[in-house]
């Protein structure tokens, strides 16, 4: 369960964002019979966002991965508690077992019940972890909205024909005159409403 917990986690912050946004403006004009007109722009306005950083410092990012770490630390603790106890009982009975302080019939019932108590772990783990999935899904896809939101209306004067993300070394090469990553992180943080997270949290 750990595993899965810090996989989710990790799920989480490795987010890539993609958004494009092709100005109808900047488009070039076709005359009627389908040919480029004469002395329509052709030039593209290309803009490039760094993932990492918006993960680092934006203000919705670093109160969701708080909340996540919180829910699947609790989760962790709660199956911890749970494997712990039935590994105590299952080894009382073997002990008993042994002492041959049980009939037959009663050991049977017992470890019928301690294979009972596992089963229902399991099932709890399962259930859990998918819980958290659907959390940390929910989590993305808001994300996801916020930036693709912001861009929308940043965009409106800004005019990009396409707005990259960059994370790790998935961009070969990108001039640092075209990263917009800090007017992205000041406009989300700007309109990031907190309420929400607490919202997401309950």
């Amino acid at each position: 369960m750990k595993k899965n917990i810090l996989k989710t986690l990790a799920l989480s912050g490795a987010t890539v964002l993609m958004f494009t946004a092709c100005n109808k403006s900047n488009e070039p004009a076709e005359s009627p019979s389908g040919t480029k007109a004469k002395g329509a722009p052709t030039s593209m306005k290309i803009a490039y966002v760094e993932v990492d950083s918006i993960m680092s410092q934006y203000k919705f990012c670093k109160d969701y991965s708080l909340i996540l770490q919180k829910k699947g630390q609790n989760i962790q603790n709660t199956l911890a508690s749970k494997q712990q106890a039935l590994q105590t009982a299952a080894a009382n009975f073997q002990q008993k077992v042994q002492q041959n302080a049980y009939t037959r019939e009663q050991a049977e019932m017992i470890q019928a019940g301690l294979q009972k108590q596992n089963n229902d772990l399991q099932a709890l783990n399962q259930r859990l972890t998918n819980e958290f999935q659907v959390e940390t899904d929910r989590y993305n896809a808001a994300l996801r909205d916020s930036i693709r939101h912001f861009l929308a209306e940043y965009n409106k004067d800004k005019r990009y024909s396409l707005i990259l993300s960059k994370a790790g070394d998935n961009l070969l090469y990108a001039d640092k005159a075209f990263d917009i990553t800090n007017d992205v992180i000041a406009g989300l943080n700007k309109a990031y409403k907190p309420a929400k997270a607490s919202e997401a949290k309950k």
